[in-house]
């Protein structure tokens, strides 16, 4: 990977540019936002998705037609289909987060893999998904820069963890069991950055990493689809800390997952989801000591409540990153699920001019 070159040279040096000079701020949370907008599932489904499957894809030569038998799939909360049927809206949040000061903008593909895409019986729109979200948020961060000449935006590819684990057992009774195979998950993950890539995004983020291995088997696709297209983009990886116990939900601690994934040449490491920014304190602290790479945290607006919202306010929750920002512990920093534009602007002005952490010098890996 390391002896390709830059896909996007001068979008590169832009961004390693920027990030030298100052913290970079990441957008929001998308499902906040559509949750927001009460859509129903004809919403979800527009016109070419009317009957609950794609009238545009037929397997095996089928022709779909009156009484053709084709099942019909709830498409109500599959948000990532929003990048086809609803464009306008997924490009009006990710302006709206432009405008509240977001430097990187994430594309609406956390779960367009086929793994993620099967539960609604549209697999065959991974490349599509990926590729066409990718072009919206780089359409919104092109219009930004002819608006803000000299600030430039980036379009952060989203690779989700998927809902399968390659390390642990869904099944209690059967610990050996695996309900994905780690080349299962590397094949799911090329398509995706596939479409991720020549859709335009600038960066690729492997994020909400509860498996290490997942992780690796996204990593390890990346790396191969580099080599297909004879050029790389900037990788960040951000893991999520799922509960009081301090680990990802196969057993790591936050500077265990950096150790694990140092082998690969990263823009970033961080933490995101699952617990506030308070929570996730000790665990960037621990990252930002341990990672010769730039340290990114974007966390839930604080613990779920008891009707699965989310408490913290722009204001609380800025005032808690703009410590960490002043700790010397964050370069790029945003927000999960329960954040907003008015999070986001907030927290861009707490790190407003204050300077990106400096990487501890590591001795070289063996």
């Amino acid at each position: 990977m390391n002896t390709l070159p830059w896909k996007h040279p001068e979008r590169v040096a832009a961004l390693h540019a920027a990030l030298a000079r100052r913290i970079l701020v990441l957008d929001g949370a998308m499902g906040t936002m559509i949750q927001r907008e009460g859509l129903e599932e004809a919403d979800y489904r527009g016109e070419r998705f009317a009957q609950g499957f794609d009238a545009l894809f037929a397997a095996d030569g089928h022709v779909h037609g009156v009484g053709c038998g084709c099942e019909a799939v709830d498409q109500r909360g599959n948000n990532d289909l929003l990048s086809l049927t609803r464009p306008d809206l997924i490009r009006a949040i990710h302006r709206h987060y432009l405008e509240a000061g977001a430097d990187l903008i994430e594309t609406n593909t956390f779960n367009s893999t086929a793994i993620s895409l099967a539960d609604y019986r549209l697999s065959h729109l991974v490349r599509e998904l990926n590729r066409e979200s990718a072009r919206l948020a780089r359409a919104e961060c092109d219009a930004a820069e002819v608006a803000t000449p000299g600030k430039p935006r980036f379009a952060v590819g989203i690779l989700g963890p998927t809902s399968r684990t390659a390390s642990l057992s869904p099944d209690v009774n059967r610990p050996g069991f695996r309900a994905v195979t780690f080349d299962q998950l590397a094949d799911a993950y090329r398509e995706a950055a596939r479409g991720l890539i020549e859709g335009g995004a600038d960066i690729l983020m492997v994020e909400t990493v509860f498996d290490t291995l997942n992780a690796k088997a996204a990593l390890f696709a990346i790396d191969d689809v580099f080599a297909e297209i004879g050029g790389r983009l900037p990788v960040m990886v951000s893991g999520t800390i799922t509960d009081a116990s301090g680990r990802t939900l196969s057993g790591q601690t936050a500077e265990a997952f950096w150790y694990s994934l140092r082998h690969a040449p990263l823009l970033s490491i961080g933490l995101n989801c699952a617990l506030g920014a308070r929570e996730l304190r000790q665990h960037v602290t621990v990252l930002a000591q341990v990672a010769d790479a730039p340290v990114s945290c974007h966390p839930n607006a604080g613990l779920p409540n008891a009707f699965g919202g989310y408490d913290e306010t722009p204001d609380s929750m800025a005032e808690t990153l703009g410590e960490f920002a002043r700790s010397g512990l964050l370069n790029i920093v945003g927000g999960c699920c329960g954040t907003t534009p008015d999070h986001i602007a907030a927290i861009a002005a707490a790190v407003r001019n204050l300077p990106p952490r400096i990487a501890p010098a590591l001795a070289e890996v063996a």
